[in-house]
């Protein structure tokens, strides 16, 4: 029986205890991150710097694909008149342009995705760190981010880290 009271009274004693933590006042913000990754600016100017970025890459590999495509034309075209010789050159043509293309499309794919990373791992950063201004300025005592399944306009500061990146600010 002591060892029963004991409990009980450890246990009322966390209740108490736990209750006075709930009664406290928090200031809670919540941040939708695709939101702010849609519409800082920094994500625009990105995509704008890798599509110059890659633009001469990728017109090379459309120009290979027309080359591409002329020769299977002419293949399916005239095929059945070349020469033996002939058709077996313009198979083995066909080829290495299939295969350099492919070489080609798999590298531009990969180096577009590896540049991709690497700029919006820096905007997540500045997001980031705006986030962290922004909760010490205003004296947030908690800020979440993904897996929040419901958040009252209340506590959404979403807008305020947009309009601090389209300040261009931390």
């Amino acid at each position: 029986m002591p060892k029963l009271n004991l409990l009980f009274a450890l246990g009322l004693g966390a209740a108490l205890a736990s209750s006075n933590l709930a009664a406290a006042d928090y200031k809670i913000g919540v941040v939708q991150a695709v939101r702010v990754l849609e519409a800082a600016p920094q994500a625009e100017a990105a995509k704008k710097k890798l599509e110059a970025e890659f633009a001469g890459k990728d017109k090379s590999l459309v120009a290979k694909q027309k080359e591409l495509k002329a020769l299977e034309d002419r293949s399916a075209k005239d095929g059945a008149i070349m020469s033996e010789s002939e058709r077996a050159r313009l198979e083995r043509d066909l080829a290495n342009i299939r295969r350099e293309l492919k070489r080609d499309s798999d590298e531009f794919r990969d180096d577009v995705n590896f540049r991709r990373n690497e700029e919006f791992a820096k905007i997540q950063k500045q997001i980031v760190e705006a986030i962290q201004v922004i909760a010490a300025e205003q004296k947030y005592d908690l800020v979440m981010g993904e897996g929040v399944i419901f958040a009252s306009k209340a506590v959404d500061i979403t807008d305020l880290v947009i309009d601090r990146l389209k300040k261009g600010g931390k």
